[in-house]
């Protein structure tokens, strides 16, 4: 008998999620609250790369899925390898290098438009018979029973009632399923907002990443699809956000960029739109409950500091995908709520660790204190003279230890 997944959020976790499951011949009904574009539509205008994209590191691992899903060769197309990361603080002397070619990797990762990833996502969506995709729809509950989970939903003046052995929750950050589910969080906030955007450099990019340790905040430029462009991440204390929003602040922000970065990426000549979001860490209590399990940011939001939100959530879909082929294979349940729980379980190691190293990133370099300070320069020194820990650090940062 074929057994159902019902996916709620088709966010890039759901939307890749489901695509695994329909390549594993398990059926999907996907659920997402907006209305997505219409891709078929003759009218819409080819894809562009917008200078106000939003952008993702994706490591060394999901780019691996991606393949193993056929996917990569289409995403490549406006995807760029990070081939060397530098890391520096600013007024300091210490600096880090990685190198791909030491590390004896293809890369050390890929930077991707979100859109375009999203484009992809959805029109292999759209193509596969096993999914079923329900936008612009309203969940309003969900509760379950020993055999199924059950959803409720309205999708304009049509009310939906659902039914599965199985249900996904990957409704974002806020997640409607994790409060019916009365799961807690526990939350810290980093008084922080980060500022996105891209931006245009006289020198090119050369593959290389870096992330530079300033008074303002922990810096990322990342390079992207076209020598010359870069993604910006940049924490800047909540509040002061206001000074580099906004048209009439673009020379500002340049200018700011030019001084924290020095000569390192050449002239800093053009910035996109910039976006902010405020930072926080929102980790569920639980993430698996009976026949329901949170997945990406539902059931971890992490600080964007090392590129790692978005890798964690790839690497929970697969092991969890691994856990549902196995119940199949068997002919058993795949709600299996005891399933569930050692799936979570399996998880725990991989996601603490990638929380606590976010957050030990930004609490430490966030500090100014002089001893502190001391210690990160030596550290960064060791980094790079130290065998051994290079690779392991890469190692991590690639999202290869799941």
């Amino acid at each position: 008998m074929q057994q159902e997944v019902i996916i709620v959020g088709g966010g890039m976790v759901g939307l890749s999620l489901a695509l695994m499951l329909a390549k594993a011949n398990i059926a999907v009904k996907l659920l997402e609250a907006i209305k997505y574009p219409n891709y078929d539509d003759i009218n819409l205008a080819p894809y562009h790369s917008s200078f106000d994209a939003r952008n993702s590191a994706l490591s060394r691992r999901s780019v691996q899925i991606y393949q193993e899903l056929g996917l990569w060769d289409a995403l490549q197309q406006h995807a760029t390898p990070i081939l060397q990361v530098h890391i520096t603080e600013q007024g300091s002397f210490g600096k880090a290098r990685l190198l791909a070619e030491q590390e004896k990797v293809e890369s050390f990762g890929q930077v991707i438009e979100n859109a375009w990833l999203g484009r992809v996502l959805l029109t292999q969506v759209r193509q596969q018979a096993l999914i079923e995709l329900i936008d612009g729809v309203q969940v309003t509950s969900l509760t379950q029973d020993a055999e199924h989970a059950y959803i409720t939903a309205s999708r304009g003046e049509e009310q939906l009632q659902l039914q599965a052995k199985l249900v996904i929750a990957a409704d974002g950050r806020d997640s409607f399923c994790r409060q019916a589910l009365g799961v807690g969080v526990s939350e810290h906030d980093y008084d922080q907002v980060a500022i996105v955007t891209t931006v245009q450099t006289s020198k090119s990019h050369q593959h290389v990443g870096f992330e530079r340790f300033s008074p303002l905040g922990p810096l990322a430029l990342l390079p992207l699809p076209g020598e010359y462009r870069r993604s910006v991440v940049w924490p800047v204390k909540k509040g002061t956000e206001q000074e580099w929003l906004g048209d009439e602040n673009d020379q500002h922000f340049l200018d700011a960029l030019q001084q924290t970065y020095g000569d390192r990426a050449g002239k800093f000549q053009k910035t996109g739109k910039r976006f902010s979001y405020p930072l926080s860490q929102v980790l569920a209590e639980k993430q698996a409950v009976g026949r329901v399990v949170l997945m990406g940011n539902a059931a971890h939001t992490i600080h964007p500091v090392a590129g790692q939100g978005f890798n964690l959530c790839m690497r929970d879909a697969y092991v969890l995908l691994r856990y549902l082929e196995a119940q199949q294979a068997a002919g058993a349940d795949i709600g299996e709520p005891n399933m569930l729980l050692e799936y979570e379980q399996a998880r725990l190691k991989d996601q603490q660790r990638v929380i606590k190293f976010c957050d030990s990133v930004v609490r430490g370099f966030s500090n100014q204190n002089p001893m502190l300070k001391l210690l990160r320069n030596t550290g960064l020194i060791a980094f790079d003279l130290i065998p051994g820990i290079k690779p392991l650090v890469a190692t991590y940062a690639m999202g290869l230890k799941a």
